[in-house]
């Protein structure tokens, strides 16, 4: 570990851009649903839990 850093070039912000089409939200979701994202996500093989959320709830407005 250094003893000092330079952040004079700096940028605030996500690291990673977000991509076209998408908005990034904060929201509040129960822990044992977000754990069952996660363990479905994780039982697939691996993946993101948030591209598992949209899809189910892709799902859920399809068959309204």
């Amino acid at each position: 570990m250094k003893e000092e850093y330079d952040f004079s070039k700096g940028k605030r912000g996500a690291v990673i851009k977000t991509p076209p089409g998408k908005t990034r939200i904060t929201i509040r979701i129960d822990d044992d649903l977000l754990q069952w994202f996660r363990d479905d996500v994780h039982e697939a093989g691996g993946g993101h839990y948030e591209t598992r959320i949209n899809a189910v709830l892709r799902q859920y407005v399809a068959g309204k």
